[in-house]
């Protein structure tokens, strides 16, 4: 099954087409001659393709309905991309289109890039990172209320299930600009603006803005520890912002915008101590704060995805390298 088979995807919709007229047009689809696309040159770090996914993901071609290993797939997690790991899908927004290939109804934001397909007539949707071929995207069917369906190919995809995902809570300043820095790390899964730290329940902006609460501006990041390690967004977290200001970043003042490390594991509590001794080491006077992690509270939804959303760079969060090459141990 080749590109003209992607192209008469829609003839199999629930309601749109009989079975057995599906039947018949089998042997023009299989006898189709073939299209491929010029294979796509990635300008970044990528994973390496076997020759069917460099068919699907590079090429634009498409795999055979009901073949995919996601048709049917309903365990809970992250769907991500096969080629560079971006997080894609959540598994929430995946519903059963019949239409031989796995549906979801909203992506993770930032995450798909639309363009017109080559056919002139459909929607093509590529990974916003790497541009890798996922599938189409076709609005007004009414199968969800989001009247939304991404159809994917299986094989453009990764899966993480939830029990492997890791969670890792950070204060760092602005959340605005940490979650700016942490959404680019290749592994990380989802972001969270929101507070914690504090003695006041479901706080608003306007209350941790005046202290009263007690709750620090935080980033809850949910990684993947196959693609990147807790060492990792530990030196980013150092790294992206200056650990040796005390209730302030830049021009933003104020105990919420204090930093702080909140570790969900004594794992976690120890690899922090440790990059924490390196920096005091090299010279660095280290105002960062430990503390077990606590109930955090998801900030308002205009916060969230930020940057991403409005467009911009964080005004004061910058990345200084600040680790040797081979961190002491």
């Amino acid at each position: 099954m080749k590109r003209i088979l992607n192209r008469y995807s829609f003839l199999v919709r629930p309601g749109f087409i009989s079975v057995l007229a599906f039947l018949l047009l089998v042997p023009l689809l299989t006898t189709a001659p073939d299209r491929p696309r010029e294979e796509k040159k990635m300008d970044m770090k990528t994973n390496e393709l076997n020759p069917m996914e460099k068919t699907v993901i590079l090429q634009g071609e498409t795999e055979a309905p009901w073949t995919g290993r996601f048709v049917n797939h309903s365990k809970e997690g992250f769907y991500t991309c096969r080629n560079c790991d971006k997080p894609l899908f959540r598994s929430e927004d995946k519903f059963d289109s019949h239409c031989g290939w796995p549906s979801f109804d909203r992506a993770i934001p930032d995450a798909l890039k639309r363009k017109p397909d080559p056919d002139g007539m459909r929607t093509e949707i590529v990974c916003n990172a790497c541009g890798g071929h996922l599938g189409h995207v076709f609005e007004g069917e009414g199968f969800t209320p989001r009247n939304t369906r991404h159809c994917v190919n299986s094989i453009s995809m990764d899966f993480v299930p939830v029990e492997q995902v890791e969670r890792a809570v950070f204060a760092a300043g602005c959340f605005w600009g940490v979650e700016y820095h942490f959404q680019r790390v290749r592994g990380v899964l989802e972001t969270t603006v929101g507070y914690t730290g504090g003695n006041s329940s479901n706080p608003t902006y306007n209350e941790v803005c005046t202290t009263q609460s007690g709750h620090a501006e935080a980033v809850e990041v949910r990684f993947d520890p196959r693609k990147v390690s807790y060492e990792e967004l530990v030196k980013l977290f150092f790294e992206l912002h200056d650990p040796t200001q005390v209730n302030r970043q830049g021009p933003d003042v104020g105990k919420q915008y204090r930093s702080e490390i909140y570790f969900t594991s004594e794992e976690q509590k120890k690899t922090a101590t440790r990059l924490m001794r390196v920096l005091e080491k090299g010279g660095l006077n280290v105002a960062t704060k430990l503390s077990q992690a606590g109930q955090f509270w998801n900030a308002e939804d205009y916060h969230q995805d930020y940057y991403n959303r409005g467009g911009g760079t964080p005004y004061c969060h910058v990345i200084t390298p600040r680790f040797p090459t081979e961190p002491e141990t």
